[in-house]
Protein backbone atom coordinates (compact mmCIF):
# COMPACT_ATOMS: atom_id res chain seq x y z
CA UNK A 1 0.00 0.00 0.00
CA UNK A 2 1.20 3.26 -1.16
CA UNK A 3 0.89 5.91 1.83
CA UNK A 4 0.55 9.68 -0.25
CA UNK A 5 2.24 13.38 1.16
CA UNK A 6 -1.23 14.38 1.37
CA UNK A 7 -2.45 11.44 3.73
CA UNK A 8 0.36 11.15 5.84
CA UNK A 9 -0.23 15.20 6.58
CA UNK A 10 -3.71 14.53 7.24
CA UNK A 11 -2.92 11.58 9.48
CA UNK A 12 0.06 13.57 11.26
CA UNK A 13 -3.00 16.17 11.40
CA UNK A 14 -5.64 13.76 13.39
CA UNK A 15 -2.64 12.51 15.74
CA UNK A 16 -2.38 16.52 16.23
CA UNK A 17 -5.82 16.38 16.98
CA UNK A 18 -6.01 13.72 19.22
CA UNK A 19 -2.80 14.47 21.58
CA UNK A 20 -4.07 18.07 21.97
CA UNK A 21 -7.51 16.80 23.29
CA UNK A 22 -5.72 14.04 25.34
CA UNK A 23 -3.65 17.17 26.85
CA UNK A 24 -7.06 19.54 27.43
CA UNK A 25 -8.54 16.51 29.26
CA UNK A 26 -5.41 16.34 31.47
CA UNK A 27 -5.89 20.23 32.40
CA UNK A 28 -7.30 21.68 35.64
CA UNK A 29 -8.40 25.33 35.96
CA UNK A 30 -8.85 27.64 39.07
CA UNK A 31 -11.47 30.22 38.21
CA UNK A 32 -11.72 32.64 41.08
CA UNK A 33 -15.25 34.94 41.02
CA UNK A 34 -16.00 37.76 43.54
CA UNK A 35 -19.75 35.80 43.55
CA UNK A 36 -21.97 34.35 41.51
CA UNK A 37 -24.70 32.35 43.37
CA UNK A 38 -26.47 35.11 46.04
CA UNK A 39 -25.97 38.39 44.02
CA UNK A 40 -26.42 39.34 40.99
CA UNK A 41 -24.21 42.38 39.24
CA UNK A 42 -22.40 42.96 36.38
CA UNK A 43 -19.32 41.15 37.46
CA UNK A 44 -21.64 38.36 38.97
CA UNK A 45 -23.63 37.74 35.77
CA UNK A 46 -19.94 37.99 33.52
CA UNK A 47 -18.37 35.30 35.74
CA UNK A 48 -21.30 33.14 35.30
CA UNK A 49 -21.38 33.19 31.83
CA UNK A 50 -17.42 32.74 31.62
CA UNK A 51 -17.86 29.02 33.86
CA UNK A 52 -20.55 28.12 31.25
CA UNK A 53 -18.42 29.15 28.39
CA UNK A 54 -15.92 27.66 29.37
CA UNK A 55 -16.97 24.31 30.97
CA UNK A 56 -18.98 23.61 27.50
CA UNK A 57 -16.05 24.24 25.28
CA UNK A 58 -13.72 21.82 27.79
CA UNK A 59 -16.42 19.49 29.46
CA UNK A 60 -13.63 17.14 30.39
CA UNK A 61 -11.24 19.52 32.38
CA UNK A 62 -11.11 19.67 36.03
CA UNK A 63 -12.71 22.66 37.48
CA UNK A 64 -12.15 24.24 41.59
CA UNK A 65 -14.25 27.44 41.70
CA UNK A 66 -13.03 29.79 44.49
CA UNK A 67 -15.98 32.40 45.48
CA UNK A 68 -14.85 35.11 47.92
CA UNK A 69 -19.24 35.97 49.32
CA UNK A 70 -20.97 32.81 47.93
CA UNK A 71 -21.47 30.78 50.80
CA UNK A 72 -23.32 28.00 48.91
CA UNK A 73 -24.29 26.23 44.92
CA UNK A 74 -27.82 27.64 43.80
CA UNK A 75 -29.82 26.65 40.75
CA UNK A 76 -29.49 29.84 38.79
CA UNK A 77 -26.48 29.14 37.34
CA UNK A 78 -24.80 26.29 34.86
CA UNK A 79 -22.29 24.58 35.97
CA UNK A 80 -21.19 20.73 35.45
CA UNK A 81 -21.68 18.25 38.14
CA UNK A 82 -18.29 17.18 38.90
CA UNK A 83 -17.04 21.06 39.45
CA UNK A 84 -15.52 22.13 42.45
CA UNK A 85 -16.86 24.43 44.52
CA UNK A 86 -14.84 26.50 47.32
CA UNK A 87 -16.92 28.91 49.57
CA UNK A 88 -15.18 31.70 51.79
CA UNK A 89 -18.19 33.89 51.96
CA UNK A 90 -18.80 31.99 55.58
CA UNK A 91 -16.06 33.69 57.42
CA UNK A 92 -16.84 37.21 58.47
CA UNK A 93 -16.61 40.17 56.18
CA UNK A 94 -13.29 41.63 58.61
CA UNK A 95 -11.55 38.14 57.79
CA UNK A 96 -13.03 37.09 54.36
CA UNK A 97 -10.14 38.67 52.38
CA UNK A 98 -7.92 37.26 54.25
CA UNK A 99 -9.57 33.82 54.54
CA UNK A 100 -9.90 33.74 50.31
CA UNK A 101 -6.33 34.81 49.82
CA UNK A 102 -5.47 31.86 52.26
CA UNK A 103 -7.61 29.30 50.18
CA UNK A 104 -6.54 30.67 46.68
CA UNK A 105 -2.74 30.07 47.72
CA UNK A 106 -3.05 27.15 49.70
CA UNK A 107 -4.93 25.35 46.98
CA UNK A 108 -2.58 27.00 44.31
CA UNK A 109 0.21 25.79 45.54
CA UNK A 110 -1.21 22.21 46.58
CA UNK A 111 -2.90 21.55 42.73
CA UNK A 112 -0.46 23.10 40.74
CA UNK A 113 -3.24 24.61 37.82
CA UNK A 114 -2.47 24.67 34.16
CA UNK A 115 -4.33 27.76 34.28
CA UNK A 116 -5.82 30.47 36.77
CA UNK A 117 -8.62 33.08 35.68
CA UNK A 118 -10.13 35.53 38.05
CA UNK A 119 -12.91 37.97 36.93
CA UNK A 120 -11.22 40.53 39.39
CA UNK A 121 -8.12 42.86 39.26
CA UNK A 122 -7.60 42.47 42.79
CA UNK A 123 -7.23 38.62 43.01
CA UNK A 124 -4.15 38.87 40.49
CA UNK A 125 -1.71 39.51 43.51
CA UNK A 126 -2.40 35.98 45.11
CA UNK A 127 -1.97 34.83 41.05
CA UNK A 128 1.16 36.74 40.47
CA UNK A 129 2.67 35.03 43.63
CA UNK A 130 1.97 31.47 42.19
CA UNK A 131 3.45 32.29 39.18
CA UNK A 132 6.28 33.72 40.81
CA UNK A 133 6.91 30.71 43.25
CA UNK A 134 5.30 27.80 40.33
CA UNK A 135 5.09 29.65 36.95
CA UNK A 136 1.32 29.22 37.10
CA UNK A 137 -0.24 31.10 34.33
CA UNK A 138 -3.01 33.45 34.65
CA UNK A 139 -6.02 35.61 33.33
CA UNK A 140 -7.99 38.21 34.46
CA UNK A 141 -11.26 40.30 33.20
CA UNK A 142 -10.74 44.35 33.86
CA UNK A 143 -14.87 45.51 33.76
CA UNK A 144 -14.71 49.13 34.52
CA UNK A 145 -14.70 51.13 38.02
CA UNK A 146 -12.16 48.48 39.72
CA UNK A 147 -9.94 49.07 36.58
CA UNK A 148 -9.21 52.65 36.56
CA UNK A 149 -6.67 55.26 38.38
CA UNK A 150 -4.76 51.61 40.04
CA UNK A 151 -2.10 53.19 42.40
CA UNK A 152 -1.14 50.00 44.58
CA UNK A 153 2.10 48.75 43.15
CA UNK A 154 1.77 45.17 43.98
CA UNK A 155 -1.40 45.73 41.84
CA UNK A 156 0.23 47.34 39.17
CA UNK A 157 3.36 44.60 39.17
CA UNK A 158 0.38 41.69 39.00
CA UNK A 159 -1.24 43.39 35.88
CA UNK A 160 1.92 43.23 34.34
CA UNK A 161 3.14 39.98 34.92
CA UNK A 162 -0.81 38.61 33.96
CA UNK A 163 -0.91 36.32 31.17
CA UNK A 164 -3.83 38.04 29.38
CA UNK A 165 -6.12 40.62 30.51
CA UNK A 166 -9.65 40.72 29.19
CA UNK A 167 -10.99 44.22 28.76
CA UNK A 168 -14.99 44.44 28.47
CA UNK A 169 -14.78 47.28 26.36
CA UNK A 170 -12.65 49.62 24.34
CA UNK A 171 -12.84 52.32 27.05
CA UNK A 172 -11.81 50.28 29.66
CA UNK A 173 -8.78 48.64 27.20
CA UNK A 174 -7.70 52.34 26.60
CA UNK A 175 -7.88 52.94 29.98
CA UNK A 176 -5.98 50.56 31.21
CA UNK A 177 -3.36 51.12 28.71
CA UNK A 178 -3.15 54.60 29.33
CA UNK A 179 -2.80 54.70 32.78
CA UNK A 180 -1.18 51.33 33.49
CA UNK A 181 1.72 51.44 30.51
CA UNK A 182 0.85 47.98 29.86
CA UNK A 183 1.39 45.98 26.92
CA UNK A 184 -1.57 46.11 24.30
CA UNK A 185 -0.73 42.63 23.25
CA UNK A 186 -1.79 41.44 26.47
CA UNK A 187 -5.00 43.27 26.76
CA UNK A 188 -7.88 41.69 24.41
CA UNK A 189 -11.51 42.90 24.12
CA UNK A 190 -14.41 40.09 25.72
CA UNK A 191 -17.23 42.09 25.97
CA UNK A 192 -20.19 41.17 28.22
CA UNK A 193 -22.94 38.92 26.74
CA UNK A 194 -26.52 38.14 28.15
CA UNK A 195 -29.28 35.52 28.29
CA UNK A 196 -30.50 35.49 24.52
CA UNK A 197 -33.68 33.60 25.90
CA UNK A 198 -34.64 35.17 28.98
CA UNK A 199 -35.00 38.69 27.10
CA UNK A 200 -37.94 38.98 24.41
CA UNK A 201 -39.89 41.41 23.06
CA UNK A 202 -43.32 41.02 24.11
CA UNK A 203 -46.05 43.73 24.34
CA UNK A 204 -46.98 46.37 27.65
CA UNK A 205 -47.53 44.22 30.28
CA UNK A 206 -51.04 44.99 31.97
CA UNK A 207 -50.46 43.94 35.08
CA UNK A 208 -47.68 46.65 35.44
CA UNK A 209 -49.70 48.95 33.69
CA UNK A 210 -52.09 48.70 36.61
CA UNK A 211 -49.44 48.62 38.91
CA UNK A 212 -47.74 52.36 37.93
CA UNK A 213 -51.17 52.79 37.15
CA UNK A 214 -49.76 53.91 33.73
CA UNK A 215 -52.37 54.03 30.38
CA UNK A 216 -51.40 51.57 27.57
CA UNK A 217 -50.87 54.68 25.16
CA UNK A 218 -48.61 56.36 28.00
CA UNK A 219 -44.78 56.84 26.85
CA UNK A 220 -42.11 55.64 29.91
CA UNK A 221 -38.47 55.79 29.96
CA UNK A 222 -37.31 53.51 32.06
CA UNK A 223 -33.79 53.20 33.73
CA UNK A 224 -32.45 50.20 35.61
CA UNK A 225 -30.01 50.93 38.20
CA UNK A 226 -28.36 50.42 41.76
CA UNK A 227 -29.58 53.40 43.21
CA UNK A 228 -26.22 53.56 45.28
CA UNK A 229 -24.65 57.51 46.09
CA UNK A 230 -21.55 55.52 44.50
CA UNK A 231 -23.35 54.77 41.44
CA UNK A 232 -24.91 58.13 40.37
CA UNK A 233 -22.73 58.56 37.27
CA UNK A 234 -25.58 56.64 35.60
CA UNK A 235 -27.26 59.67 34.59
CA UNK A 236 -30.76 58.53 36.32
CA UNK A 237 -30.63 62.41 38.13
CA UNK A 238 -30.04 64.09 34.41
CA UNK A 239 -33.10 62.01 33.42
CA UNK A 240 -34.70 63.50 36.37
CA UNK A 241 -33.70 67.05 35.33
CA UNK A 242 -34.48 66.56 31.70
CA UNK A 243 -38.24 65.88 32.43
CA UNK A 244 -39.37 69.47 32.49
CA UNK A 245 -38.04 69.76 29.07
CA UNK A 246 -39.72 66.65 27.74
CA UNK A 247 -43.00 67.88 29.25
CA UNK A 248 -43.34 70.56 27.14
CA UNK A 249 -43.42 68.67 24.02
CA UNK A 250 -44.78 65.28 25.81
CA UNK A 251 -46.67 66.33 28.46
CA UNK A 252 -47.97 62.83 29.66
CA UNK A 253 -44.36 61.22 29.72
CA UNK A 254 -43.67 59.00 32.85
CA UNK A 255 -40.13 58.06 34.35
CA UNK A 256 -39.86 54.56 35.74
CA UNK A 257 -36.70 54.04 37.78
CA UNK A 258 -36.03 50.61 38.94
CA UNK A 259 -33.18 49.80 41.61
CA UNK A 260 -32.62 50.18 45.45
CA UNK A 261 -30.42 51.76 47.56
CA UNK A 262 -29.28 54.57 49.62
CA UNK A 263 -29.30 57.25 47.49
CA UNK A 264 -32.96 57.05 47.00
CA UNK A 265 -34.08 59.59 49.85
CA UNK A 266 -32.34 62.09 47.91
CA UNK A 267 -33.92 61.23 44.50
CA UNK A 268 -37.16 61.68 46.32
CA UNK A 269 -36.43 65.35 47.14
CA UNK A 270 -34.92 65.73 43.70
CA UNK A 271 -38.52 64.79 42.32
CA UNK A 272 -40.62 66.92 44.98
CA UNK A 273 -38.25 69.88 44.50
CA UNK A 274 -39.07 69.41 40.31
CA UNK A 275 -42.66 69.26 41.28
CA UNK A 276 -42.36 65.63 39.33
CA UNK A 277 -44.53 63.55 41.51
CA UNK A 278 -47.00 62.89 39.55
CA UNK A 279 -44.38 62.02 36.37
CA UNK A 280 -41.50 59.88 38.16
CA UNK A 281 -42.05 56.03 39.53
CA UNK A 282 -39.09 54.84 41.58
CA UNK A 283 -40.35 51.11 41.20
CA UNK A 284 -37.44 49.92 43.90
CA UNK A 285 -36.43 46.33 44.16
CA UNK A 286 -37.52 44.03 41.06
CA UNK A 287 -37.17 40.64 41.26
CA UNK A 288 -35.23 38.96 38.24
CA UNK A 289 -38.12 37.41 37.10
CA UNK A 290 -40.51 40.83 36.29
CA UNK A 291 -37.34 42.57 34.51
CA UNK A 292 -38.21 41.59 31.20
CA UNK A 293 -41.61 42.54 31.55
CA UNK A 294 -40.38 46.26 32.57
CA UNK A 295 -38.16 46.52 29.72
CA UNK A 296 -41.24 46.18 27.88
CA UNK A 297 -43.22 48.43 29.29
CA UNK A 298 -40.86 51.43 28.34
CA UNK A 299 -40.71 52.91 25.12
CA UNK A 300 -37.09 53.85 25.58
CA UNK A 301 -34.62 53.08 27.83
CA UNK A 302 -32.06 55.00 28.99
CA UNK A 303 -29.05 55.65 31.48
CA UNK A 304 -26.66 58.73 30.01
CA UNK A 305 -23.92 57.34 31.97
CA UNK A 306 -20.33 58.59 32.30
CA UNK A 307 -17.91 55.72 34.30
CA UNK A 308 -19.85 52.58 33.16
CA UNK A 309 -17.38 49.76 32.63
CA UNK A 310 -19.75 48.69 29.74
CA UNK A 311 -23.47 48.23 30.97
CA UNK A 312 -25.33 44.38 30.36
CA UNK A 313 -28.50 46.59 30.75
CA UNK A 314 -27.79 48.06 27.27
CA UNK A 315 -28.21 44.80 25.95
CA UNK A 316 -31.27 43.19 27.78
CA UNK A 317 -33.06 46.15 26.83
CA UNK A 318 -31.98 46.20 22.97
CA UNK A 319 -33.03 42.33 23.52
CA UNK A 320 -36.38 43.15 24.05
CA UNK A 321 -36.46 45.57 20.76
CA UNK A 322 -36.41 49.29 22.95
CA UNK A 323 -34.68 52.09 21.53
CA UNK A 324 -31.73 52.67 23.92
CA UNK A 325 -30.10 56.19 24.82
CA UNK A 326 -26.68 56.29 26.47
CA UNK A 327 -23.37 58.64 27.26
CA UNK A 328 -20.64 59.24 25.03
CA UNK A 329 -17.62 59.12 27.28
CA UNK A 330 -17.38 55.13 28.63
CA UNK A 331 -18.33 51.26 27.99
CA UNK A 332 -22.16 52.19 26.54
CA UNK A 333 -20.01 53.65 23.41
CA UNK A 334 -19.02 49.75 23.03
CA UNK A 335 -22.68 48.26 23.88
CA UNK A 336 -24.75 50.39 21.53
CA UNK A 337 -21.39 49.69 18.78
CA UNK A 338 -20.61 53.69 18.23
CA UNK A 339 -24.10 54.07 17.89
CA UNK A 340 -25.51 51.81 15.90
CA UNK A 341 -28.02 49.96 17.69
CA UNK A 342 -29.04 53.15 20.00
CA UNK A 343 -28.37 57.20 20.48
CA UNK A 344 -25.26 58.35 22.13
CA UNK A 345 -25.30 61.77 24.23
CA UNK A 346 -23.01 63.88 26.35
CA UNK A 347 -24.20 62.80 29.67
CA UNK A 348 -23.35 66.00 31.22
CA UNK A 349 -25.60 67.78 29.03
CA UNK A 350 -29.39 68.16 30.16
CA UNK A 351 -30.63 69.72 27.20
CA UNK A 352 -29.24 66.81 24.49
CA UNK A 353 -30.33 64.19 26.52
CA UNK A 354 -34.37 65.93 26.71
CA UNK A 355 -33.75 66.66 22.84
CA UNK A 356 -32.70 62.68 21.76
CA UNK A 357 -35.68 61.91 24.35
CA UNK A 358 -37.87 63.75 22.54
CA UNK A 359 -36.99 63.07 19.26
CA UNK A 360 -36.86 59.15 20.02
CA UNK A 361 -40.49 59.29 21.96
CA UNK A 362 -41.58 61.14 18.50
CA UNK A 363 -40.31 58.47 16.09
CA UNK A 364 -38.51 61.68 14.54
CA UNK A 365 -34.89 60.23 15.76
CA UNK A 366 -32.52 59.72 12.76
CA UNK A 367 -31.57 55.80 13.15
CA UNK A 368 -34.07 53.88 11.18
CA UNK A 369 -32.75 50.91 13.43
CA UNK A 370 -34.31 51.86 16.63
CA UNK A 371 -37.66 51.52 15.63
CA UNK A 372 -37.05 48.34 14.00
CA UNK A 373 -37.46 45.92 17.41
CA UNK A 374 -37.09 42.13 15.60
CA UNK A 375 -34.14 43.48 13.60
CA UNK A 376 -32.03 45.50 16.99
CA UNK A 377 -32.89 42.48 18.79
CA UNK A 378 -30.88 40.15 15.97
CA UNK A 379 -28.31 42.66 16.14
CA UNK A 380 -27.48 42.35 19.31
CA UNK A 381 -27.38 38.81 19.79
CA UNK A 382 -25.21 38.64 17.15
CA UNK A 383 -22.89 40.84 18.38
CA UNK A 384 -23.20 40.01 21.96
CA UNK A 385 -25.24 36.74 22.20
CA UNK A 386 -23.51 33.62 24.31
CA UNK A 387 -22.57 31.82 21.63
CA UNK A 388 -20.42 34.92 20.07
CA UNK A 389 -18.95 35.16 23.42
CA UNK A 390 -18.39 31.32 23.58
CA UNK A 391 -16.58 31.87 20.28
CA UNK A 392 -14.22 34.54 21.03
CA UNK A 393 -12.93 32.98 24.72
CA UNK A 394 -12.40 29.76 22.79
CA UNK A 395 -10.42 31.37 20.08
CA UNK A 396 -8.38 32.70 23.18
CA UNK A 397 -8.30 28.92 24.90
CA UNK A 398 -7.41 27.34 21.42
CA UNK A 399 -4.16 29.43 21.17
CA UNK A 400 -3.54 29.10 25.09
CA UNK A 401 -3.84 25.14 24.35
CA UNK A 402 -1.63 25.05 21.59
CA UNK A 403 1.30 27.04 23.14
CA UNK A 404 1.94 24.89 25.75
Amino acid sequence: MVIKKNDQINCLNIETIKNKQKSTNSQCFHVWFPNIFEFKGGIQVYSAFLLQALQSLYPHCEYDVFLKHDTRCLSNVSFLKKTRFHFAGKWHIKLRTLAFATQLFKFGLWQSPSLIISTHLNFTIIAYLLKYLKGIPYWTVAHGIEAWNLTNPTLQKALHHADRIFAVSSYTRDRLLEEQNLNPDKISLLPVTFDVNRFEITPKPKNLLERYNLAPEQLVILTVARLACSDRYKGYDQVIRALPQIRQQIPNIHYLLVGKGEDRPRIEQLVQSLNLQEHVTLAGFVPDEELVAHYNLCDVFAMPSKREGFGIVYLEALACGKPTLAGNQDGAVDALCQGELGALVDPDDMSAIAQTLIQILQGTYPNPLIYQPEVLRQKVIDQFGFEHFRQTIGNYLEEYFISI
